[in-house]
């Protein structure tokens, strides 16, 4: 009877190292599948976020254009960037009815490409660019050009935006797609004196 009741004990013990062997193995399992999902979804989640980096860069002579890309970038939950000229503007440089005014001469060479300071150094990270600028002469002022030939906007989407006295965006869009047709243009967008939910409805909109 010894010798059985010792047999059972040990065939009973063997049963129970080999079912915790399992339960074991079976945890370990399952915790490595929910880290990894864990780990590819935090990738995805970075990827999508860098993915989607959005860009607002803007040049404004007077502070109009530059009320609007501080709103638009807040809608877009995009990076706020300055095209700050090398040369700031005078209100003499923008006096329009003045043939010999600096701005007046710019825009007149269509060659004109006024110094920027403060270059880019992450125009990679961002996969959408809003360009912003006051309508000079119906078009972009000359200092758009410069910002355009900065930078390389392979792979990326670049969307005008501006404000004007008077004029509308259509001879903008139309100049900066003529000058650079390689780049993904979406249409532009007027904002004078846009509202938050204005921007809104029309980023949802693109």
């Amino acid at each position: 009877m010894k010798k059985a009741q010792k047999k059972q004990l040990h065939s009973a013990g063997s049963e129970k190292f080999r079912l915790l062997g399992k339960i074991i193995v079976l945890t370990l399992t399952a915790l490595l599948t929910i880290s990894l999902s864990a780990c590819s979804q935090g990738n995805k989640t970075k990827e999508d976020k860098k993915m989607n980096k959005v860009l607002v860069a803007y040049f404004s002579a007077s502070g109009v254009t530059e009320g609007v890309a501080k709103q638009l970038a807040e809608v877009t939950g995009g990076d706020l960037h300055k095209i700050q000229p090398e040369q700031p503007y005078t209100d003499a440089d923008l006096d329009w009815r003045d043939q010999q005014s600096r701005s007046t001469i710019e825009m007149k060479d269509k060659s004109s490409r006024p110094a920027i300071t403060n270059k880019l150094t992450n125009m990679q990270d961002y996969e959408v660019v809003y360009v912003g600028f006051p309508i000079w002469w119906y078009t972009a002022p000359t200092i758009i050009n410069t910002f355009m030939e900065a930078y390389d906007f392979k792979d990326k989407t670049v969307i005008p935006f501006a404000t004007s006295g008077g004029s509308d965006i259509t001879k903008a869009c139309e100049d900066l797609k003529a000058a650079y047709p390689d780049v993904n243009w979406k249409n532009g967008k007027l904002l004078n004196r846009a509202s938050k939910q204005d921007l809104e409805n029309w980023v949802k909109g693109l």
